[in-house]
């Protein structure tokens, strides 16, 4: 199978939050996306889709978070939300998206990466529990689900604190 991933074009913007929507089963996810388009947070480069000759079957997003503390603030991404359309999913196209989008947000100087997620999925991209770094999210989450990457090795040692989403 031949996948492409490339960032979004202005014109991929309605099917992008039409795959959010059918691999999720819900509009949340879409909105998500439109709003998160709108904001400061959002970094047009890290915003990518698979395609699978000219149809779009897969996106993910990375955003700007804020990890802060009483002291000091952190910027970080955000991984949220990564959709496949679901004829398409277990084809490994979702872990084609992660390893691509890491791989830009390095190239563009992000240091390390946050993510709500599948607690048996993410790590083997090597996501741990956030809560190894002293990061909390901002509700209630099980630990296992809440995690962090290190983009460059020690980024996160000095870092503690909540971590802030877009309104």
């Amino acid at each position: 199978m031949n996948i492409q991933i490339r960032p979004e074009h202005k014109n991929d913007i309605s099917t992008i939050s039409m795959i959010n929507d059918m691999a999720f089963g819900q509009e949340d996810e879409g909105n998500l996306i439109v709003k998160l388009r709108k904001k400061k947070n959002f970094i047009k480069e890290l915003s990518l889709v698979a395609c699978f000759g000219n149809e779009i079957i897969g996106h993910i997003l990375f955003s700007k978070i804020t990890i802060k503390n009483d002291i000091e603030e952190f910027e970080s991404l955000a991984l949220a939300p990564m959709s496949v359309i679901p004829e398409f999913q277990g084809l490994g196209i979702g872990s084609e998206l992660i390893k691509k989008g890491l791989q830009k947000a390095t190239k563009l100087g992000y240091d390390s990466v946050i993510v709500l997620g599948h607690e048996n999925y993410y790590p083997k991209f090597k996501f741990t529990p956030a809560s190894l770094f002293q990061i909390t999210c901002p509700f209630e989450v099980t630990d296992l689900n809440f995690m962090a990457l290190e983009l460059k090795k020690g980024s996160l040692d000095m870092v503690s604190g909540c971590v802030i989403y877009p309104k």
